[in-house]
C-alpha cells in the first residue's frame, strides 16, 4: 500500500510537470464555457446570416441544446484529448529507463498498472466534473427555466465509458511499445463497439452505449434501467482489463 500510494503520488506530480493534468483541465474548462454560449448564441447568427428570397425560422434556445452540446464535445474532442494525452502512459518512461530502474529496485508490476490507471481515473473525473459545473452553472444562468431528465445519471454514464476507455488504453499500452501502437489499438477497439453497436439487440450490453445514449436519456426518450447492465458490463470488462495489463506486463520484457 505504501509503495501505490508513493508511485501514485510520483504519477501525480509527473502529470502535473508535464503539463497534462494542465491541459486537460483547460480543455475541459473550455467545453464547460462554451457550451452554453454557442447553444444561446447560435440561433441569433445563423439568424443574422439572412439570404434574398430565403427566411430561417429557428426555435429559441434552450438547455437542452447546452446539454447537448456539452456531451457532444466531450464524447468527441474530449475523450480524444484524453487518449492523446494518456498514451504514452507506459512507453515514455519505459524509453526513458526510468521505470526500469524502480522495478530493478524491487517496486511491484501491479502497484505500476494500478497506480497509473488511478492517476488517469483522477484527472478524468476532475475534468469532467469542473466541465459539467461549468456547463451547468451558465445554463442556469442562461436558461433559468429549462429543465432536463436525469442529467446527473447520464453525465455518471459517460465517466463510467471513460474509465472503461481507459481501462482499453492500458491494456493496449502493455501490449505495444510505442504510444501510436497504443493509440491504433485503443481506436479499433472503439470502432469495433461502434460496428457491435448496429445490432439492436446487442446495444444494452454494449459499453459505447454509455456515451451514445446521453441525450435520449435526458429527454427521458431511454429508461435509466435499460442501461443498468451496460454499465455492469462496462465495470467488468474494465476489470479484466487491468486484470490482464498486470498479467502482461509481470511477464512483459522491459
Amino acid at each position: 500500500m505504501r509503495n501505490y500510494l508513493a508511485f501514485l503520488k510520483k504519477e501525480i506530480y509527473e502529470y502535473t510537470k508535464t503539463y497534462k493534468l494542465l491541459i486537460m483541465l483547460m480543455v475541459f474548462a473550455v467545453f464547460g464555457i462554451t457550451n452554453p454560449l454557442v447553444a444561446k448564441l447560435l440561433p441569433e447568427i445563423l439568424g443574422s446570416l439572412k439570404t434574398e428570397g430565403i427566411i430561417m425560422t429557428l426555435p429559441e434556445a434552450t438547455a437542452y441544446d447546452a446539454w447537448t452540446q456539452f456531451f457532444k464535445n466531450a464524447t468527441q474532442m474530449g475523450l480524444i484529448v484524453m487518449v492523446i494525452l494518456f498514451s504514452p502512459v507506459l512507453s515514455s518512461e519505459l524509453s526513458r529507463g526510468t521505470l526500469i530502474n524502480m522495478l530493478t529496485k524491487g517496486l511491484s508490476r501491479t502497484v505500476v498498472i494500478l497506480s497509473k490507471y488511478t492517476c488517469m481515473v483522477v484527472v478524468w473525473t476532475i475534468s469532467i466534473a469542473l466541465c459539467f459545473g461549468l456547463t451547468y452553472g451558465y445554463t442556469v444562468y442562461l436558461f433559468p427555466a429549462g429543465e432536463t431528465a436525469n442529467l446527473l445519471f447520464s453525465t455518471f454514464c459517460l465517466w463510467m465509458f471513460g474509465l472503461f476507455l481507459l481501462a482499453t488504453l492500458l491494456l493496449a499500452a502493455t501490449l505495444t511499445k510505442s504510444n501510436y501502437g497504443c493509440l491504433l489499438i485503443t481506436g479499433a477497439v472503439v470502432v469495433a463497439c461502434m460496428l457491435v453497436n448496429i445490432i439492436p439487440a446487442a446495444h444494452r450490453y454494449n459499453p459505447i452505449s454509455l456515451a451514445t445514449d446521453n441525450m435520449g436519456l435526458i429527454t427521458d426518450d431511454i429508461e435509466v434501467s435499460s442501461l443498468y447492465c451496460t454499465i455492469l458490463i462496462s465495470c467488468l470488462l474494465s476489470f479484466l482489463f487491468l486484470t490482464i495489463s498486470v498479467l502482461i506486463f509481470r511477464k512483459k520484457q522491459v
